[in-house]
């Protein structure tokens, strides 16, 4: 019989080095300095290369070759498999004879008629999953102990409402409701965070209902929020959402894309933030015999989220399989903010304010809700019942916002005010050329005026911009002379061009000496 050295460096592959051989006794490495070095400054856990279960579930690792690793489980059961196996028949059996090997059979006597293997191209270890034995969005991150774990934001450096608002006022135009109400929302629930309790009373989570047409900035509000206080957010889109068992995302899936965005870290997803936009799309479909997989199911799948649970959420996929990890993330301390368009929702409005309509001293013009713009104010969680959305999952959405739709004004303050403006980064791109750009007050009103026409919210703003600068910025970049472009309300309206000054140096460097020469006369 070959000697087991013999057996191990066949299977381990040409390029096993000495010294990565396994201690038949434990499975350990005889030199784990060659194979993990780095394994105490690794933040990540092992993951079973067999089953995929993370170290904090399978426990304790084997570590093989090449940084593979294999939970005790998938060895013993490995092993078990090969003590079944009857080498003895494999190798004396003469059909497996390999003409080229019989010379090999009189330097071996023991082989007996083994005259080699039959047609097996044994793996190299190296060639499976790279350097690491996994890819990297499907490691996950090792847990803290309680006494190491730390909120993401310091009680003391937690920012007071009234700084959170005035730092989303330099982004975010208008919408000074709904700023507040996330501000303060923000603010209790990262305290609540920080403190984990106050006096043994346990505070409950402040879940935000967005509504609002679309482009009035729901998304980009969020968005904001995050960027500012630096924690892990998560988009996910409520379209994709179905029943468990459908074709489709599951709804861990949400916090799938929460953990990773937090570097697969499960502390650090665990207080972070979960946008979940078009929650509207998920309402109870109305005069339908089929199964509902994508609207009443999905609520109901979604209360234990919104409320808090642990949950086995995929690392590194959107839905569970055998070659992907699971880890287990608790939602208790997640935020939860869900936006919506809710059309057709101002009709449900209306038809509740009209039921007071009549005869008499205090009746009401029944068209007099019809051009309110901002009846999304007058909504209230029974108008919302009506759309669709089911009482238990309302309940657990205590914080309703209403999000004010977009005006003219609107719109201007939107092309120039924020940090980043449309108008600011077109003025920066033409900066990189030497050009000076310039847009006309009537020339802003007059792009304000055809985005209302779109109906799109803000969304409609670039598109248009878009379209007649495609010239201006083909042009400019052939003719070095341009110095100075200014944009005008026939130019947007398709009447007229814009305005071109030519950079004249000389030309500028002429004048100023005639007028010395005139003494200053114009």
């Amino acid at each position: 019989m070959q000697d087991d050295n013999d057996f191990r460096e066949v299977v381990m592959g040409d390029d096993n080095k000495p010294g990565d051989t396994l201690d038949n006794k434990d499975g350990n490495n005889v030199n784990p300095d060659n194979n993990n070095s780095n394994k105490e400054n690794n933040d990540y856990e092992d993951v079973c290369f067999v089953c995929r279960r993370p170290e904090s579930k399978a426990g304790k690792m084997f570590h093989m070759p090449n940084n593979i690793c294999i939970c005790d489980d998938c060895m013993q059961k490995t092993m078990d498999t090969m003590s079944r196996f009857d080498y003895g028949n494999f190798m004396g059996n003469p059909q497996f004879g390999n003409p080229q090997s019989e010379d090999k059979q009189d330097n071996n006597p023991g082989f007996g008629n083994f005259k080699g293997f039959p047609n097996i191209s044994f793996v190299n270890l190296n060639d499976l999953m790279g350097e690491t034995g996994i890819p990297n969005r499907q490691r996950l991150k090792k847990k803290k102990s309680d006494s190491e774990s730390a909120p993401l934001i310091d009680l003391k450096n937690i920012p007071a409402p009234h700084k959170i608002k005035a730092s989303l006022d330099e982004y975010v135009v208008g919408q000074e409701y709904a700023k507040k109400v996330i501000s303060v929302a923000v603010y209790n629930h990262y305290k609540r965070v920080a403190t984990k309790t106050m006096d043994e009373i346990e505070i409950e989570k402040s879940n935000i209902l967005l509504l609002g047409p679309t482009g009035c900035g729901k998304t980009y509000l969020v968005k904001t929020l995050a960027k500012l206080l630096d924690v892990p957010l998560a988009i996910a889109d409520a379209t994709s959402l179905t029943e468990a068992g459908y074709i489709g995302d599951d709804i861990e899936s949400v916090i799938s894309k929460l953990l990773a965005a937090a570097d697969n870290d499960v502390e650090k997803a665990e207080q972070g933030i979960v946008f979940i936009d078009e929650i509207d799309k998920i309402a109870k479909k109305k005069n339908t015999n089929s199964r509902d997989v994508s609207g009443e199911s999905v609520q109901q799948g979604m209360l234990k989220l919104l409320e808090g649970t642990t949950v086995e959420v995929p690392v590194g996929a959107n839905s569970k399989n055998a070659m992907v990890p699971l880890a287990s993330v608790n939602t208790r301390n997640i935020l939860f903010i869900c936006g919506g368009a809710f059309p057709d929702l101002d009709e449900i409005i209306k038809e509740r304010l009209h039921k007071s309509s009549g005869m008499g001293f205090n009746s009401e013009l029944k068209d007099k809700y019809d051009k309110d713009a901002n009846i999304l104010e007058k909504v209230t969680t029974e108008d919302i019942r009506k759309f669709g959305m089911i009482p238990e999952f309302i309940g657990r959405l205590p914080i309703i916002c209403p999000m004010q739709g977009l005006t003219k004004d609107s719109m201007v303050r939107i092309l120039k005010e924020p940090k980043n403006a449309i108008l600011k980064q077109y003025q920066k791109l033409l900066e990189l050329d030497e050009v000076r750009l310039i847009f006309a007050d009537d020339a802003l009103e007059a792009i304000a005026e055809k985005a209302m026409k779109k109906d799109t919210g803000a969304r409609a703003l670039r598109s248009i911009i878009e379209e007649f600068m495609l010239d201006i910025m083909y042009e400019i970049p052939k003719d070095p002379s341009i110095g100075t472009v200014t944009l005008t309300k026939d130019y947007v309206e398709g009447t007229g061009g814009p305005i071109i000054d030519i950079r004249s140096d000389n030309i500028t460097g002429r004048l100023e000496d005639y007028k010395e020469a005139a003494g200053g006369a114009g």
